[in-house]
């Protein structure tokens, strides 16, 4: 084997409390994350020159030891097959800093593409212990479909698959700081928190509507002040006929869900008409 492909999905979550914050610095969360259809490409191959050579489809991102594939590469190869070398292609299709994981998700699909790559027969919590060293949101992405995520989001706990819906995306033309978000978001502060319980219970019983009326991101409490076109994407979502809309992460990407594909298709051609924004997508569970 010289070559192995390996799709990078996106992920939003559910539902985001946060706990509190850690004596490192870091913060104490509650999530239950889903992978959705929409995912980035990479293919890997075997070199004979010892290495990582990067290549993306896009000019923006850089191809060095701050994007997060290839440091997942670096410590997958350093660990386990330290005189190896490859290359990686990467065609984006998961917006940038949009709060959907691409970056975590390409480092996870690259950990698992080396994996079977060299034949290194890594388990799921080998592969983990290395993803988590590069970011919060590799172990998850490396599991996918549905799970509890606790502590700085490595404890993982998978769930049930929650019923079909379709997913509706939109990144409205902002950035946002993850750092800032968390810098700004005073938890003794909160006064309503996502019922993570409840939710689980409500995906156990496949109960769409339980599942979307329990959704909710404490990180809105920082975002949607300071961004109102967050609020007011939501706002246009649900009067579109949207069971529920939320900001996925530390935002921007604003995700609905719909339980009707007619009426995700059709809140897709309006989105589309109303705004301006070109990150609009439909997509569904993975």
């Amino acid at each position: 084997m010289n070559e192995v492909v390996q799709k990078a999905y996106a992920k939003i979550n559910l539902a985001l409390d946060v706990l509190g914050r850690r004596a490192d610095g870091y913060h104490d969360v509650r999530m239950v994350m889903q992978t959705i259809s929409l995912c980035d490409e990479i293919v890997i191959c075997k070199e004979e020159q010892p290495g990582i050579r990067l290549r993306v489809d896009s000019g923006s991102i850089p191809t060095g030891d701050t994007n997060l594939a290839w440091r997942a590469a670096s410590g997958v190869l350093q660990r386990f097959a330290p005189t190896a070398g490859i290359s990686i292609a990467l065609q984006k299709n998961i917006p940038v800093a949009a709060g959907l994981g691409g970056g975590s998700s390409d480092a996870a699909a690259v950990i698992r593409g080396i994996n079977q790559l060299f034949e290194l027969g890594l388990s799921m919590e080998e592969m983990c212990e290395v993803g988590v060293s590069i970011g919060a949101d590799v172990p998850f992405c490396l599991l996918g479909g549905t799970a509890l995520a606790e502590g700085i989001g490595e404890g993982l706990t998978p769930l049930m698959s929650p019923p079909a819906g379709r997913v509706l995306l939109v990144r409205p033309n902002i950035s946002v700081s993850t750092r800032w978000v968390y810098q700004h978001l005073r938890v003794d502060g909160l006064k309503k928190h996502p019922d993570i319980d409840g939710m689980i219970e409500a995906i156990k019983d496949r109960d769409m509507v339980g599942i979307t009326g329990r959704m909710g991101n404490v990180l809105e409490t920082v975002t949607q002040p300071r961004y109102p076109v967050i609020r007011a994407i939501k706002q246009q979502m649900q009067q579109l006929g949207a069971e529920k809309a939320l900001m996925s992460g530390s935002g921007p990407t604003v995700f609905a869900i719909f339980a009707d594909d007619d009426k995700a298709g059709q809140a897709y051609d309006k989105m589309r008409q109303m705004r301006k924004e070109k990150d609009i997508f439909l997509t569904s569970f993975v």
